[in-house]
C-alpha cells in the first residue's frame, strides 16, 4: 500500500509559459519592467513611511506592511519566471516547489486579512473621526498586523502540508509558471477529495470573511460621504474609495476564483492569467492607487529626497 507522504519526484518542471524564442525575449523584458517598476514603487513608498515622522500613524502603518506584502509577491514567483525565459531553466527542485507555494500562500493569504483591517481603519477614520485615535491605537495597530502575519502563517502551513503530503508518482510537469495549489493537486496520483475539502472550506471561509469585512466597511464609507456637504469633498473622497474598492475586488475576485474552487475545474490557461492580476498587476497598481495619489506621502517623498 502506498504512504501518503511518499514521493517519487524529486523536482517539477514548470511549464506554463510560452517555448517560442520570438515571444520568450519580449516577456522577460516585459515582466522584468513590471517587476523593477513594483520594487520601486514599494520601495519608495516604505522609505518615506519609515523616514518621515508626518507618516508615523495608523494608515500608514498599514501602507508599510501592504508594501512589504507587495515586494514578497512577485518576488516569490517572478523571479523563476524571468529564469525560465531567460534561460530555459524550468526545472524546480521538490523544495523549492514546496517553499515557492508555502510563501506564495502566507504573503496572499496576509494580504487578503491586512486589506480587511485597512478597510476597517478607515471606516473608523471616516465614520467616527473624533473617536478614531481612541480606537485605532498604534497598540491596536501592531496587535492587527501581527494578528494578520500569523492568521496567513499558518493557513499557509496548513495549506502547504495538505498539497505536499499527496505523491506525486506520473507526471512532474506543473502546468503553471510557479507552484500552486490547483495545478499541484492535479499532478497527484492520490485521491484529493478530502484534503480539497479541507482548503476550501479554510479559504472558503477565511477569505468570504475578510471580504465580508472589507465590503461592509467601504459600504459605510459611502454612505458616510454621500452625506457630505460639499461636492468637491463627495469627488475626491469617491475618487479616492472607487480606486481603492476597485483594487480590492480585483484582488479579493481573482484569489478567490482561484483557490474556492474543485481541482476538477481547473484550467491551466485561463488560470495563468487570472493569477498574474493578483500575483503581478495588484502589487504594482496598490502603491499607486494607495499611496502615490496621496498628497501627505508627495510632500514626505520631497523631503526626503
Amino acid at each position: 500500500m502506498q504512504r501518503a507522504n511518499l514521493s517519487l519526484v524529486s523536482e517539477f518542471v514548470l511549464v506554463g509559459l510560452s517555448d517560442a524564442p520570438e515571444v520568450r525575449f519580449p516577456l522577460f523584458v516585459l515582466f522584468l519592467t513590471i517587476y523593477l517598476a513594483t520594487m520601486a514603487g514599494n520601495i519608495t513608498i516604505l522609505v518615506a513611511i519609515t523616514t518621515d515622522t508626518h507618516l508615523h500613524n495608523p494608515m500608514y502603518f498599514f501602507l508599510g506592511n501592504l508594501s512589504v506584502l507587495d515586494i514578497l509577491c512577485p518576488t516569490t514567483t517572478v523571479l523563476k519566471m524571468l529564469e525560465v525565459l531567460l534561460l530555459e531553466n524550468k526545472v524546480i527542485s521538490f523544495t523549492g516547489c514546496m517553499l515557492q507555494l508555502f510563501f506564495l500562500i502566507d504573503v496572499v493569504g496576509t494580504e487578503i486579512f491586512l486589506l480587511a483591517v485597512m478597510a476597517y481603519d478607515r471606516y473608523v477614520a471616516v465614520c467616527h473621526p473624533l473617536q478614531y485615535v481612541n480606537i485605532i491605537s498604534m497598540k491596536l495597530c501592531a496587535h492587527l498586523a501581527i494578528g494578520t502575519w500569523v492568521v496567513g502563517f499558518f493557513n499557509s502551513f496548513l495549506h502547504t502540508a495538505l498539497v505536499f503530503t499527496l505523491s506525486f508518482c506520473d507526471s512532474n510537469e506543473v502546468d503553471q509558471y510557479y507552484c500552486d495549489i490547483p495545478p499541484m493537486l492535479a499532478l497527484s496520483c492520490l485521491p484529493t477529495y478530502s484534503r480539497e475539502l479541507v482548503i476550501l472550506t479554510v479559504a472558503g471561509v477565511l477569505g468570504s470573511g475578510a471580504f465580508v469585512v472589507t465590503l461592509i466597511s467601504y459600504i459605510y464609507i459611502l454612505l458616510a460621504i454621500l452625506g457630505m456637504n460639499s461636492s468637491e469633498s463627495r469627488h475626491k473622497a469617491f475618487s479616492t474609495c472607487g480606486s481603492h474598492l476597485t483594487v480590492v475586488c480585483l484582488f479579493y475576485g481573482t484569489t478567490i476564483c482561484t483557490y474556492v474552487r474543485p481541482s476538477s475545474s481547473y484550467q491551466p490557461h485561463q488560470d495563468r492569467i487570472v493569477s498574474m492580476f493578483y500575483g503581478i498587476l495588484t502589487p504594482l497598481l496598490n502603491p499607486m492607487i494607495y499611496s502615490l495619489r496621496n498628497k501627505e506621502v508627495k510632500c514626505a517623498l520631497r523631503r526626503v529626497i
